[in-house]
């Protein structure tokens, strides 16, 4: 298991990332939501309406992580370039530092992590508007996110379940992993130990929904240094226990490298599936070059060769016919090749853009301040 010492330094290093960042932030292409509700977690909003619009259209909510914010993770994810060609709506909750220092969202806090909590209570008022306002498809909600984005994500599809048809966690933890900050830590380092049962039961006691329970796409890094790979283990047997699946997959197969697998309703529609990307570090998934080409790399949104967001678009339905064909057999002739990137394009170095300092303190008063400066750098203190 990694050291403490290790993750606090991880930690710290993202408070030197934050110019990086931020240089990389705007695209300009998203608009404010500024009505949406009583907002108990003081978050704000982003949308991003395509000129043409579908009829009855879906509704993906995005889920930035720390150090971002909304307008730099579309551009590295591409959600909107991909909205332009299907004609689907985009929500974009964002946090505040007045909420979190380091722009995490709170998934750790009993305060914001529950149904008609905080965080979690404005997120579901934001889509709630957007419904109203702008005839989102309510049968056709899907939430992702990254990192604590992630980790949200998992609070949003655990507290409101019946809102959503589907959701995607990236480099996140399973809900209820963390309610203090030492088990946030902790639970970030690696999973902690609990059985599939109640990790299962977790998500069932969130709600007072009995199903049926949205879909779940899970998305990580075989060298996440940031956040233990552990942790897609322990939202895989959450939900495979939600669902009421077998551990064994219906589908197991290679594409451009990465390993997917997948366990499906009688129909053959996955109910979950399960992305580990070889050898990519803390991110977001990316293919920029070839038929799947959507978004650009940036810190945390790292070039694998593969891309999470048109295949969470295609497994959500959200590509039209054409274009599903046109994926699809963009997907034959990378599953023949199963090309892998280069481990230098691909590596946990590119999860930290910046080297993370060296702490210098000495004495007990000096480690307490680096401790206390590394979680407030993460977000987890105030």
């Amino acid at each position: 298991m990694t050291r403490l010492s290790a993750t606090i330094a991880r930690l710290a290093a993202m408070r030197a990332c934050r110019a990086t960042q931020a240089s990389a932030g705007g695209s300009g292409r998203l608009a404010d939501l500024n009505v949406f509700g009583t907002n108990p977690g003081a978050l704000s909003a982003k949308i991003y309406v395509p000129q043409k619009v579908a009829d009855k259209p879906a509704l993906v909510v995005v889920l930035h992580g720390c150090t971002q914010n909304a307008e730099g993770y579309d551009r590295g994810s591409g959600w909107s370039q991909l909205a332009d060609e299907q004609g689907f709506l985009l929500l974009f909750p964002e946090q505040q530092r007045s909420n979190n220092p380091n722009l995490c969202f709170n998934w750790f806090s009993p305060a914001d992590n529950g149904r008609d909590r905080g965080e979690a209570l404005s997120i579901h008022q934001m889509i709630m508007a957007m419904v109203d306002i702008h005839r989102a498809d309510p049968t056709r909600i899907f939430v992702t996110g990254l990192s604590a984005g992630g980790a949200m994500t998992s609070v949003m599809l655990a507290s409101y379940p019946e809102l959503f048809a589907g959701g995607a966690i990236i480099a996140g933890l399973p809900y209820g992993s963390a309610s203090t900050i030492p088990q946030a830590l902790e639970a970030m380092r690696g999973a902690r130990a609990f059985s599939a049962e109640d990790m299962g039961d977790r998500v069932r006691r969130a709600s007072d929904h009995d199903g049926p329970w949205p879909r779940i796409s899970i998305w990580h890094g075989s060298a996440d240094a940031t956040v233990s790979s552990t942790n897609a283990d322990a939202i895989l047997a959450q939900w495979l226990i939600v669902h009421g699946l077998e551990p064994a997959p219906d589908v197991s197969e290679q594409i451009a490298g990465h390993r997917r697998r997948a366990w499906n309703d009688a129909a053959g529609h996955p109910l979950v599936e399960d992305y580990r990307i070889a050898a990519m570090g803390h991110g977001t998934p990316l293919a920029t070059t070839g038929p799947e080409a959507c978004g650009m790399e940036m810190p945390h949104m790292l070039e694998a060769g593969i891309s999470s967001t048109r295949r969470m678009a295609s497994s959500w339905g959200l590509l039209d016919a054409g274009t599903e064909r046109k994926f699809a057999q963009s997907v034959g002739k990378a599953q023949e090749a199963a090309p892998s990137l280069p481990a230098s394009r691909i590596s946990r170095l590119e999860g930290w853009p910046c080297e993370p300092p060296r702490p210098t303190a000495s004495g007990r008063a000096g480690v307490e301040k680096v401790i206390h400066d590394a979680l407030r750098a993460a977000g987890l203190m105030r």
